[in-house]
């Protein structure tokens, strides 16, 4: 699960399109307003100072992998950054019996 902004990143896009842009970039035969091309939300991609932004927007509530969120995911984090509130504690029991802090995804409200 990553909910911290409601898009992916898309450097496979971006990477598609400057590979067709390329010789414009280069020749500079865009206006200055278009030199620079970025494809991430958080900044990763200097998106601040870029011109032109791709990215993905998700159309469908992310699926939790409960054996594996604990290991990528601080639960904490996660609830919190989710902007609305679709994304709230969740705890079971494994076959063992042993107790798992997890989340659940309220689908609605994605």
């Amino acid at each position: 699960i990553n909910c911290h902004t409601p898009a992916i990143d898309a450097s496979g896009i971006v990477k598609a399109v400057m590979d067709e842009l390329f010789e414009y970039f280069v020749e500079k035969r865009l206006p200055n307003k278009l030199r620079s091309l970025a494809c991430c939300l958080n900044m990763c991609g200097a998106v601040h100072c870029s011109d032109v932004s791709i990215h993905g927007i998700h159309r469908k509530p992310p699926l939790v992998e409960h054996d594996r969120l604990l290991k990528v995911c601080e639960v904490p984090t996660t609830i919190a950054a989710c902007p609305t509130a679709a994304i709230r504690p969740y705890n079971f029991e494994d076959d063992a019996g042993e107790q798992i802090k997890s989340v659940q995804v309220n689908n609605d409200r994605c």
